[in-house]
């Protein structure tokens, strides 16, 4: 083995100039990289492959301390050019067929004998696999550096998309208009548009805003599809959804966010995310407080009246004690009959034995409750202002659960 080594050592430079030939000839697009000397880091990579196969060989102290990083290096720009190991592996395939051809002229020039040759072909192609083993790491290094590049990328392009561009913090009840000019040039002036080229993201005109709550903390994340731009970051992940109304989208989404829960804010014009990243996140509040349904991804546009009534909690509030101040010298239990029998009065604007359809009551009852209401606000239950406030307390107060459901 150690003639054999020195001979196949004599060779190397030659054969690893055949061999590059060869390969080029077989793949004529192979990209020439060279490294600092001038010298094509293909030639040194299988110059280097080649020595550290004999000296591995004739070695008799096991593996010695060659370095083939020059692998990985090869494995590294297939990924990071996008694309696959297989004509990569394909290439060293054939310059193994070629070494092995020139190493087997060499062991029957010194008459090794064939069971010790079928132990070196053995060899050799477990050294390949070493070598695939090398850029498979390389290529694997380059994917995730790739991908957590695009994360940081796509994070950023999200922030900024949702970053608040409107002077006024709170959610407006025009969400669902969509009129008036884009500010879709606005948006690209400010960046937002070479953000999104460097992520392969292209700008829609509608987008909508969601924002989940994790089903547990070690949770994939939902396979929402190409172009829904996904934070997971975050302690509630967010989700930006391109042209939200687009065919197939709905379903897709719907069947990727089995098992997770929050919600989906209104579509909006691209440059105004951030409202609908504010309805959304209003929607999971009121989740959290068990005031809409939990275990599933709620659509803000199908829970309007809850958003609307719910929200500004202060001003309802103190609504609700002006216009229900009637109430409170009624006990607890006979307040709350009399304002169900008003609220059901005001949405059916019918008489008693509509209203008692709809509690389910005698009709007897329900006039009598009238009664008691027209003695308690007396002429402001004919004013359409008062009777619109009337029916908006109310209304938040049957959403809270403080009233039955008719």
């Amino acid at each position: 083995m150690r003639e054999f080594a020195a001979l196949a050592l004599e060779e190397v430079p030659a054969l690893a100039q055949d061999i590059l030939r060869e390969i080029r000839a077989e793949y004529p697009g192979l990209p020439v990289v060279l490294d600092d000397s001038g010298e094509p880091m293909a030639l040194i990579g299988i110059r280097r492959a080649l020595e550290g196969f004999v000296k591995e060989i004739a070695s008799q102290e096991g593996r010695p301390r060659y370095h083939l990083e020059v692998f990985q290096e090869f494995g590294r720009g297939e990924g990071l050019h996008g694309r696959s190991l297989d004509s990569l592996q394909a290439i060293y395939r054939l310059g193994v067929r070629l070494a092995w051809r020139r190493l087997a002229e060499i062991g029957q020039q010194i008459e090794i004998p064939p069971p010790a040759m079928y132990e070196l072909a053995e060899s050799g192609f477990e050294y390949l696999d070493g070598l695939v083993d090398q850029s498979v790491r390389g290529y694997a290094e380059a994917a995730a550096r790739e991908a957590g590049e695009r994360l940081r990328l796509q994070r950023k392009l999200m922030e900024l998309l949702l970053s608040d561009r409107r002077s006024d913090s709170a959610p407006g009840p025009s969400y669902g208009s969509g009129s008036g000019p884009s500010s879709g040039a606005a948006a690209l002036g400010n960046g937002l548009g070479e953000r999104a080229a460097r992520v392969g993201w292209q700008l829609p005109e509608r987008v909508a805003v969601g924002v989940l709550l994790r089903p547990a903390r070690e949770a994939v994340a939902p396979a929402v599809g190409e172009g829904v731009l996904l934070d997971m970051e975050a302690e509630q992940p967010r989700m930006v959804v391109p042209d939200p109304d687009a065919a197939g989208r709905p379903e897709l989404l719907r069947r990727a966010m089995t098992g997770w829960s929050g919600a989906i804010g209104p579509p909006v014009a691209l440059a105004d995310a951030a409202k609908s990243l504010r309805w959304a996140e209003a929607a999971v509040r009121l989740m959290e407080r068990g005031l809409l349904p939990s275990g599933e991804v709620l659509h803000c546009t199908e829970h309007t009246e809850a958003l609307v009534l719910l929200q500004p909690e202060e001003l309802i509030e103190d609504l609700a004690r002006r216009c229900l101040a009637p109430l409170e010298h009624c006990g607890p239990a006979h307040g709350r009959r009399l304002a169900e029998t008003l609220l059901a009065w005001l949405e059916t604007r019918g008489g008693a034995p509509e209203v008692a359809a709809r509690l389910g009551v005698h009709p007897q009852t329900v006039r009598y409750r009238l009664r008691q209401i027209r003695e308690l606000w007396g002429d402001e239950v004919d004013d359409p202002d008062r009777r619109f406030e009337l029916e908006l307390v109310l209304r938040a107060r049957r959403l809270r659960g403080q009233l039955g459901r008719a």
